[in-house]
């Protein structure tokens, strides 16, 4: 007798079709949920190039190898100069007791021994940035370019720019070389803070000043401050002595301060003297001085700068070069 046919296999192969048929829309939603993903995951590649491009560069460290002088700017860059404008030593004249207290400073400093800032102030036209600059080129002509250390870097910061010297330190604090620091005409007006930041990083700061760093700056005014400045805190603050003390004490901070006065007649015909041999200008001794001093009395002043700018005029009416 036949046996009755199985109905269990259509009803399995249904079942595996029909299995089979879920399968497939499950791998195809799998496969459409990728997308999304790798769509938020190329937006997220495109803010961050965004946000690389609005990152500041980071700075490179200067290079203070090519050259003995700089300028720095604020945004941290330390300039390199290729040729100072300075004058030799020898033609600073007037300045005798001065010159030999800085230059004598200078050399302590390049030998790795104790030194001070320097103030340098008094009478305007009278060599006190040619006085810092000779110092610097003289210093490292006899002493420091045979130190273990290297020559010394001058390094100018500009007056407005007086509150970044905390960068600049953190700069020259890292670098094997010494720096002397200078600011050339430095004064405070009545509302401008800034000295605070110079009080700091020349004494009393938790870091203080680098050892391998000396700070320079010439001035008109002993003090810094003009005195309308220090006459106005007398008469309007609540604690007049305590407000002067508080402004004047910057000063404080310069260990060495050279005064510069007006130079005599004699002092200003020996400038001219100099200049006149130096660059080999012909003429009569006794006509050139008096031209000089008919100069000088259209200016109003007797100075080195006088004398210099005395010398130009004269050197351009004869058709005379000024090159070294």
């Amino acid at each position: 007798m036949p046996k009755p046919k199985s109905k269990s296999l259509p009803r399995t192969t249904k079942s595996v079709a029909k299995s089979q048929a879920t399968v497939r829309p499950v791998a195809k939603s799998a496969k459409s949920a990728k997308s999304p993903l790798a769509a938020d995951s190329a937006v997220l590649e495109r803010i961050a190039a965004a946000l690389e491009r609005l990152t500041p560069a980071r700075k490179a460290a200067p290079d203070l190898d090519n050259a003995d002088a700089f300028v720095w700017h604020p945004d941290g860059r330390l300039a390199p100069v290729a040729r100072v404008n300075r004058v030799e030593m020898s033609l600073l004249k007037g300045v005798d007791r001065v010159r030999d207290q800085l230059l004598e400073n200078t050399e302590r400093f390049a030998k790795g021994l104790p030194a001070n800032n320097a103030l340098l102030w008094g009478a305007r036209g009278m060599g006190k940035s040619s006085l810092v600059k000779a110092s610097h080129a003289t210093v490292n002509a006899d002493f420091a370019a045979a130190s273990k250390t290297g020559p010394l870097k001058l390094v100018e910061i500009h007056r407005e720019d007086i509150e970044s010297l905390p960068e600049l330190m953190a700069i020259t604090r890292a670098s094997r070389y010494r720096f002397i620091v200078f600011c050339d005409d430095l004064s405070f007006d009545n509302d401008d803070t800034s000295y605070k930041s110079l009080k700091a990083v020349l004494e009393g700061g938790i870091e203080g000043r680098p050892d391998n760093v000396i700070f320079y700056a010439t001035s008109n005014r002993r003090h810094l401050l003009s005195r309308d400045m220090i006459e106005n805190e007398r008469s309007t603050g609540i604690n007049p002595g305590e407000a002067v003390e508080e402004k004047v004490s910057l000063s404080d901070r310069f260990g060495l301060w050279l005064g510069f006065h007006r130079c005599s007649q004699d002092e200003y015909l020996a400038m001219v003297d100099s200049y006149v041999a130096h660059y080999g200008i012909p003429g009569d001794t006794e006509e050139v001085h008096r031209a000089a001093l008919e100069w000088s009395n259209t200016r109003g002043a007797r100075s080195g700068r006088v004398a210099f700018q005395f010398i130009q005029d004269l050197a351009g009416q004869i058709g005379h070069s000024l090159r070294d």
